[in-house]
């Protein structure tokens, strides 16, 4: 089954994924809420023999496939939000609600997702298991995964999970992955630096939270150079400053937020536990206090080594040696299959949708109101979830 007839099968079913991904891409939802995107996928494979489950958290559902025989379980998952900013594509399916776009390429998750459970029903009598299909909202930011998961949404849970996420500036058609950390843990932190406003000509009688403000900026960045291994993957970001409302007021306080992205459990904690303590010491030393509240969202993107293994044989099987490419670093952006990957050993793959022949590095990526897809590849993807859902429910990971 992993052989080039897998992606044939799926080249067969390209206008349906395309027509899909241009009917969510013209009409992109945000958040835990995506009902017109839901409602098209299930008007897609409503002649399928799926069975449907949602919960009343969000309007995320799962298709169940039941093979012909009983068998392994394995989960497939695609994301169906879009992100709040404008389009500027010019694409005669762009985005038809303004301040909104499918700018990271959830729109083609989807429908390489609704692709494979087409394509896998199409196989049913061949199938000994069963499969499911997680069609997610709120992944930008909203944890869609994890209210999906306490919904009971995922319940049994499978034995292995899988997902690919597409790249607009990697080579046309080439999937990618590594075990281990793939995406980092993404925490939001916010700090208050506190002091006593006055007069600007007199800061004497104030206690200046500006200077103590700017002071804690340099030392975040020099904490985590001076207190993490170079080696490890750690970034703290101040990206925003907010002080004051004249230019001849000194303000009681300075509001700095940021975030933290780390690769382990560990590190995420270490992160945490010092930022509080550099924020508070800083401040100190200028007579100010500091209040940091940490406000943690997605874990780390740790992809199990049989599944990677697992994919990089569906991959090649599917495009040869040239279609798979090894990661040699994660990636510090985050992702909330996370959530799934907590509680069943899986992996995320990414898939190069650059348009073939181009120059991909010269590309918009992904959260770009310009980022374009080369749709030619989306069957490539729906092929290699399929044959990632097939090659488990028929070998495991081989143990």
């Amino acid at each position: 089954m992993l052989t080039k007839d897998l992606l044939d099968t799926a080249q067969g079913l390209s206008d349906g994924i395309v027509a899909l991904r241009r009917a969510i891409h013209a009409e992109p939802e945000l958040g835990l809420h995506t009902p017109k995107t839901m409602a098209k996928v299930r008007a897609a494979l409503a002649d399928l023999p799926l069975t449907w489950r949602e919960g009343p958290s969000t309007t995320g559902q799962v298709a169940t496939l039941e093979g012909a025989r009983p068998g392994r379980r394995v989960l497939l998952r695609g994301d169906m939000d879009a992100l709040p900013m404008d389009e500027k594509t010019n694409l005669e399916f762009a985005s038809t609600i303004e301040g909104r776009m499918h700018a990271c390429g959830h729109d083609t998750h989807t429908a390489m997702l609704a692709g494979a459970a087409r394509l896998l029903c199409g196989m049913r009598e061949q199938i000994s298991g069963t499969v499911d299909f997680m069609f997610q909202p709120g992944e930008e930011g909203y944890h869609g995964a994890r209210f999906m998961l306490d919904d009971g949404l995922i319940d049994p849970l499978p034995d292995a999970a899988f997902a690919l996420h597409i790249m607009p500036n990697a080579p046309f058609g080439v999937l990618a992955g590594r075990p281990g950390p793939l995406l980092a843990a993404a925490d939001q932190f916010t700090i208050a630096v506190k002091g006593q406003g006055g007069h600007a000509s007199m800061p004497h009688d104030c206690v200046d939270p500006v200077p103590g403000a700017a002071a804690l900026v340099g030392a975040i960045q020099a904490m985590v150079t001076r207190r993490f291994n170079a080696l490890s993957a750690v970034v703290i970001t101040v990206t925003q400053i907010h002080a004051g409302t004249a230019f001849n007021v000194i303000p009681d306080d300075v509001m700095l937020a940021g975030t933290i992205r780390t690769l382990s459990p560990e590190h995420r904690t270490k992160a945490e536990e010092l930022l509080r303590e550099t924020a508070d010491l800083v401040a100190r030393a200028h007579g100010l206090t500091a209040e940091t509240i940490v406000t943690r969202g997605f874990p780390v993107t740790i992809c199990d080594p049989r599944a990677v293994a697992l994919g990089k044989a569906v991959a090649t099987g599917i495009g040869g040696e040239a279609g798979w490419r090894d990661m040699a670093d994660p990636i510090m952006g985050a992702e909330d299959f996370s959530y799934v990957l907590e509680k069943v050993p899986g992996a995320m793959f990414f898939l190069g949708v650059a348009k073939e022949g181009v120059d991909w590095r010269s590309c918009c990526a992904i959260h770009s109101p310009r980022m374009h897809v080369d749709e030619n590849a989306l069957p490539k993807g729906t092929a290699m979830l399929a044959g990632c859902a097939l090659k488990f429910l028929e070998e495991g990971f081989g143990d």
